[in-house]
């Protein structure tokens, strides 16, 4: 939808939800041919003409002065999240060239962030409420059912509003869905002023408009919001029902990206749930981790005996290649000469002082040791 249809539907949708009475006008009673007021009554109450305003709902007054911006907002008593979507929709931002778009990252110190709050359920969201990343808590309160590394795959990454309204599991988590439908599509409403035409966000109100009648009613509805802070009951299917309080908080630096944090009050039962949805979720990822730990240990092991097997090989080989060393020289033959000093010398042990040795065959001679 081009931006001048989105504006002219916007005002004729907050004309509609006031009566004359709301505005200070009389009412004459009868039946009117249109809900709320009436172009020439809003004109007259914001102080411009009932031509002017009649162009301004059109989309043919881009150029419209802060003046009769806030008057028109004041009349059809816009919040602030309302008179921000006016204005987005009243001077759309000029149209660019635009490149291929490329997926959404999260910066590594928003990543150790959540990580780091260990036990609170916090995640962020991409400019389009996609989810690029969620601690193990978040995962486990929001979408147990889905595999925790979907965020690190751009295709297959979880979009809160398209859980909202096509995931039963999160229609059944939420105690209070019909706030919380109307909540995402008024945040969808909001993002939409401010990134009029964009593809991915055109694309993904219409999957939603196509394949949920409840969506499709409640963006007719014209309804914007952006989502802060509230208090929302979580129906849990492994703790039960939980009250959490949930803060958005917009990060300055990466454009459109948020990120979300659920606590509970401390010292209540749903802090309790909260620490039991804890020790369940550790309970859960020890084995994934331990057997991790285990196949690392394996693979460590087999890499380290087939080093010591191919250094074995190694040595091997490089010993069968040396040249074998000369064999000693053979002993020289045996001589009568040799044999009688090896009789001398082979004396018997000393006994009381005399040397005994064998002369001549048959025969023993003692003589005194010297």
């Amino acid at each position: 939808m081009e931006t001048r249809e989105e504006l002219g539907e916007f005002l004729r949708s907050r004309r509609a939800r006031l009566r004359p009475q709301d505005a200070g006008l009389p009412s004459y009673g009868g039946r009117r041919r249109v809900p709320g007021l009436r172009r020439e009554e809003l004109a007259q109450l914001a102080g411009v003409s009932a031509g002017y305003y009649t162009r301004l709902e059109q989309g043919q007054s881009p150029n419209a002065s802060d003046a009769v911006l806030d008057a028109v907002a004041r009349v059809l008593r816009l919040d602030e999240a309302e008179r921000t979507h006016l204005y987005s929709l009243a001077r759309p931002k000029p149209p660019v060239r635009r490149r291929a778009a490329r997926p959404e990252r999260v910066r590594p110190g928003v990543r150790v962030m959540i990580e780091s709050f260990g036990d609170v359920p916090a995640l962020v969201m991409g400019r389009f409420c996609d989810v690029l990343a969620w601690n193990r808590m978040a995962h486990a309160l929001l979408a147990g059912h889905l595999d925790f590394d979907a965020p690190d795959r751009p295709p297959e990454r979880p979009n809160i509003a398209r859980l909202m309204f096509l995931d039963p599991h999160t229609r059944e988590l939420y105690a209070d869905w019909p706030r919380k439908a109307r909540s995402t599509v008024a945040d969808l409403r909001l993002l939409a002023g401010r990134h009029p035409g964009d593809p991915a966000l055109t694309g993904l109100i219409g999957e939603l408009t196509v394949g949920s009648e409840e969506f499709a009613r409640l963006w007719a509805a014209h309804a914007v919001g952006d989502c802060g802070t509230a208090t929302r009951v979580y129906r849990h299917p492994l703790v039960g029902a939980m009250t959490l309080m949930c803060e958005l908080l917009t990060l300055p630096e990466d454009e459109g990206q948020r990120v979300a944090v659920m606590n509970a009050e401390p010292g209540s039962p749903s802090e309790e749930a909260l620490r039991l949805l804890a020790d369940l979720t550790a309970t859960a990822t020890a084995p994934a981790t331990t057997t991790a730990a285990r196949a690392t240990t394996t693979a460590t092991a087999t890499a380290a005996r087939a080093t010591t097997t191919a250094t074995t090989t190694a040595a091997r080989a490089t010993t069968s290649a040396t040249p074998t060393s000369a064999a000693p020289a053979a002993a020289a033959p045996a001589t009568p000469d040799t044999l009688r000093t090896g009789r001398r010398n082979n004396r018997l042990p000393e006994s009381g002082g005399v040397g005994v040795r064998q002369s001549t065959p048959g025969t023993m001679e003692e003589r005194p040791c010297r």
